[in-house]
């Protein structure tokens, strides 16, 4: 947790990135803890498996804030969701977990390669962990205070499964012949819809996001995924509608440049160009 602007009270706004272990070493000390063996080269997977960009693209956002005297809180979770996911629920019941492997859109909560059962429980105890110290802070900011949650994917949209293959699919995917098959996705894209279609965002965000951004990003309706109701995001907006925005941000915008599955240096000229209209919507509309 790391505070910006005034120090004492609630928070106005507090700023999540649950995929917020983007370091190398995030990985490397995780990994160290586990008892079974990882597939091979795994850390590969982690790095196009993290949000990489979007910790700085919310530190960004708060020091903005808290210059104009807005006290903000940022969550970062350092735990690599290449092990456990803090943005899924694990105690999902079997028509939801129909659902997600349907939709083939969702990774799972636990990764399929932990078959220890030791690791199993120490993850799932580290995601115990971090959502109830989560769920503390919301349930005393909000709905007082907005709720940003930052997220990165990578520019394209690239139909791999997760399994014990993992790495050489994904090889084989960002083959150069391959790679530029996959679909490019939105810049930016307002993740806000319900699976029925329903919108949770605070009135007027996407309108307003669109504008700010207008010649410099394109803005997505929730064109990637849905507020799927196995992630915690989903939970957030049906407890706070109105006051909990999710965004999506490719990676190439942030990072100089995007490298798949290999770590990547961010921009911070990159970041300060997306964060500065983004802190204006924020300040409009979600505070």
């Amino acid at each position: 947790m790391e505070r910006f602007g005034p120090a004492e009270g609630s928070p106005d706004l507090v700023i999540e990135v649950p995929h917020g272990a983007t370091e190398t070493q995030d990985y490397l000390r995780l990994e160290a803890r586990l008892q079974g063996e990882q597939p091979a080269d795994l850390v590969a997977f982690f790095h196009v498996n993290t949000d990489v960009g979007a910790p700085e693209l919310a530190t960004s956002v708060a020091s903005k804030l808290s210059a104009r005297g807005v006290a903000v809180l940022v969550l970062r979770c350092r735990v690599p969701r290449t092990f456990v996911d803090t943005n899924r629920r694990l105690d999902t019941d079997p028509g939801l977990a129909e659902t997600n492997a349907v939709s083939g859109r969702i990774t799972p909560g636990l990764a399929p390669w932990l078959t220890q059962p030791e690791d199993q429980a120490l993850l799932v105890e580290l995601h115990r962990q971090y959502t109830l110290a989560v769920e503390a802070v919301l349930a005393d900011a909000l709905p007082q205070a907005g709720l940003l949650l930052l997220h990165s994917y990578a520019p394209r949209s690239v139909d791999v499964e997760v399994t014990e293959r993992i790495v050489d699919d994904l090889r084989a995917a960002y083959e150069p012949d391959k790679a530029e098959t996959w679909p490019l996705r939105p810049p930016i894209d307002l993740i806000h819809r319900l699976p029925d279609g329903r919108s949770l965002q605070p009135v007027g965000f996407f309108e307003a996001l669109n504008r700010a951004f207008d010649g410099v990003e394109l803005v997505g309706d929730n064109l990637s995924y849905p507020l799927h109701p196995v992630t915690m995001a989903h939970g957030h907006a049906i407890r706070w509608p109105g006051r909990v925005v999710c965004l999506e941000v490719r990676r190439d915008l942030l990072a100089d440049p995007f490298v798949p599955l290999k770590p990547v240096r961010i921009s911070s000229c990159k970041v300060d160009r997306l964060a500065r209209p983004l802190t204006d919507v924020v300040e409009a509309r979600l505070l």
